[in-house]
């Protein structure tokens, strides 16, 4: 099994357009995604981001610091899973409930590097405990 990382792509406030009850419904169907994931043993973590947040860049002794364009796309969510391949890794994005509720959705498929190849130096697996 090989990981992957699928960031979520969406409006800031791609989920005003749905009622309350609607959205209810949204996130039931998300934790049931969830928990299929977990027993098939094919997910990670996965986290929805807050709506904010702050750009930096420059470097040492020249940072800038920005608020994010919040009228623009902003990734909402990251799932951490283990597929055997990038087409079963795009077939579980495509199960994913934001398709079903927006149309603005937009999931980035992406393999996770584990490992350097030119030191061999292999990319830490912990986790934090809370």
């Amino acid at each position: 099994m090989k990981e992957y990382m699928l960031l979520i792509h969406d409006r800031v406030n791609h989920h005003d357009d749905l009622t309350e009850s609607r959205f209810h419904e949204f996130l039931k169907k998300c934790e049931v995604y969830i928990l299929n994931l977990q027993k098939q043993e094919k997910l990670i973590s996965a986290q929805p981001l807050v709506r904010e947040g702050i750009i930096i860049s420059g470097k040492s002794g020249s940072w800038k610091e920005e608020p994010f364009n919040e009228k623009k796309e902003v990734q909402v969510g990251y799932y951490h899973i283990l597929a055997k391949n990038m087409e079963e890794a795009i077939s579980i994005a495509k199960g994913n409930p934001e398709f079903e509720y927006g149309t603005t959705v937009r999931i980035e498929v992406r393999p996770i590097k584990t490992k350097e190849i030119t030191t061999n130096f292999e990319y830490p697996k912990t986790t934090v405990s809370t």
